[in-house]
């Protein structure tokens, strides 16, 4: 029987079979021979590196000598764990290795893929995912560097064209950052001893900031560390920076403040000699927003992104300080293609799931009193919804000239809505990002929905001031235990979902942490606040990708209420 009559037709794929195809034959093209790795792994290889995986949470279990194991979470960190378990990585330094192409050993660099699935939380639930990615391990020079990034723009290629995109219409972007960069300019502020002003903790808040375009807190962080005005600048610049990076290398080179940063300006104009000559340098945007932990990069890092796919699509990096800490010497360069992202979004016939159109902005407005301030703020920049005030059941509503959908959700809802890209933007109260932590941009303050989170607790109580377990009752359990971690205080959390200030009354409680806004309620109930945990207001949200392919058309929204 001929081969061919056993193997399965190109009909008989689904779309990620074929993607997966297609991508293991590009990578075997290029030298990169395939790597097998263990479903499980002791536990403690990922408790010594928790800050290089993208989820905290690790399925475990104990095996049969007694150890603790662990569902693979992560493919690189096995891949780094065996090869510094060999002497593979100190033949390529020596480059005495000739080409080995079962094991991936170049006399340049190891250069491995993989097709594995990895055992993740979403957040809500533990998950199995397909990851198809690529690492290259070795003497990695810039050269090497681009043919990594062109590698992962050819795989976003592939990806596009799975959900109806075709060479002539590209609706991806590949985002370049640098750490380097990033934290020459944390590093910038001295203290009088010639030591960085800025501590782990505090680089490691800033960095938050960064990643989330959030200047209003950037802004509020230097003026309490008395920062200089040009660090101030230069920190709020790295969050306006988003375009084609042959666009933007000379408006680097004006703000550098330091030879560490030159140091990485020239790496990324280096980097982009390499990229033009592979063709692909006009869907490469440089956006610093995307950061990494600084204990384990110090270079380049890149994410991938699909109009229609919410969330990024590939990740990767330089992460040659991971090596450091299993002792090799050598650079590292790799990046994960998160493949059920995009049957997540796809149907059977690999349409995208409900398509919109790329000039509408959809907005996800709070119910009650806060939405109603949102909305009149919208309305009076010029982005009015026919019957959006007139008493109805109705909850979703476009402008006259279709720039903007608005729709009604719970105030708790609206940053999931967000975060999970069925809405582009949405009005929100700060304390519910700092609730829920959502990934996504918090683009300005609306001047709205004042208001603060306190401790409040019985008039007169003391418990503050003793050593004794802390019963907690509050509707923000994670603010409440952030708040109470900090200062080492011993609690308990009890979680309520109204009413709280009758809590400490019945003796439920020794304290409440909530919103309040005059104290009247707390008065009424003969409570009193205890402590300020933080201010809070209404702030206005994005979706990071769909910022990337509306970035026009949101901008323009910012500043129409801006201006109004």
């Amino acid at each position: 029987m001929n081969i061919n009559e056993i193997l399965p037709d190109d009909n008989l794929l689904t779309r990620e079979e074929e993607v997966i195809m297609r991508l293991r034959a590009l990578y075997k093209q290029h030298g990169y021979a395939q790597y097998k790795t263990s479903r499980f792994e002791e536990y403690t290889l990922y408790t010594e590196h928790k800050a290089f995986l993208p989820s905290g949470d690790i399925i475990t279990f104990t095996g049969a000598n007694g150890k603790l194991m662990a569902l693979r979470p992560d493919v690189t960190l096995s891949i780094v764990r065996d090869i510094s378990r060999s002497t593979i990585l100190r033949d390529i330094n020596n480059s005495t290795t000739s080409n080995n192409e079962c094991r991936g050993v170049t006399s340049r660099a190891q250069k491995l893929y993989y097709n594995e699935n990895v055992y993740r939380s979403d957040g809500n639930e533990f998950k199995e995912q397909m990851q198809i990615g690529l690492e290259c391990i070795g003497n990695i020079d810039i050269k090497q560097a681009g043919e990594v990034l062109w590698l992962a723009s050819c795989s976003l290629e592939a990806l596009s064209k799975m959900i109806g995109f075709d060479a002539e219409n590209p609706k991806w972007h590949l985002d370049i950052s640098h750490m380097g960069y990033i934290n020459s300019l944390l590093n910038y502020p001295y203290n009088k001893d010639g030591d960085s002003k800025l501590s782990s903790a505090h680089k490691n808040e800033l960095l938050k900031y960064i990643s989330e375009k959030n200047g209003a807190e950037i802004t509020k962080f230097c003026a309490k560390h008395g920062l200089p005005r040009e660090f101030h600048s230069a920190i709020s610049n790295l969050t306006e920076i988003y375009s084609p990076i042959s666009e933007t290398i000379d408006k680097l080179k004006e703000q550098s403040i330091s030879a560490e940063s030159d140091i990485a300006i020239t790496e990324l104009e280096a980097l982009l000699d390499v990229l033009k000559e592979f063709g692909i340098e006009q869907n490469l945007y440089l956006d610093f927003t995307i950061v990494n932990d600084i204990s384990y990069y110090d270079g380049l890092i890149f994410q991938g992104f699909i109009e229609g796919i919410p969330r990024k699509v590939i990740s990767g990096g330089r992460y040659d300080m991971l090596l450091r800490k299993f002792n090799i010497s050598s650079g590292a360069i790799g990046f994960a293609v998160y493949l059920d992202l995009i049957s997540a979004f796809i149907d059977e016939s690999g349409n995208r799931k409900a398509s919109q159109s790329n000039e509408i902005i959809n907005i996800a407005l709070p119910k009650g009193r806060l939405g109603e301030k949102a909305y009149a703020i919208l309305e009076e920049a010029g982005y009015s919804a026919p019957g959006i005030n007139e008493e109805s059941r109705r909850l979703i509503f476009e402008t006259s000239d279709m720039k903007v959908r608005y729709f009604w959700v719970k105030p708790s809802d609206v940053a999931i809505y967000v975060e999970r890209g069925v809405a582009d933007a949405g009005i929100v109260g700060k304390d519910i990002l700092l609730e829920q932590s959502p990934d996504v941009y918090e683009l300005s303050e609306m001047g709205i929905g004042y208001c603060k989170i306190c401790v409040a607790g019985k008039k007169g109580t003391e418990i503050l001031l003793t050593n004794a377990k802390l019963r907690v009752a509050t509707i923000f359990p994670n603010i409440a235990r952030d708040y109470f971690e900090k200062q080492g205080r011993d609690i308990e959390i009890i979680k309520l979902h109204g009413s709280i200030e009758i809590a400490p009354i019945l003796d439920l409680c020794d304290v409440i942490v909530d919103i309040v806004e005059t104290g009247k309620t707390l008065r009424e109930n003969d409570l009193e606040p205890i402590e300020t945990i933080t201010d809070i207001s209404a702030r206005l949200i994005a979706n990071k990708v769909s910022y990337k392919f509306k970035q026009n058309a949101i901008k323009g929204l910012i500043e129409d209420i801006a201006n109004d």
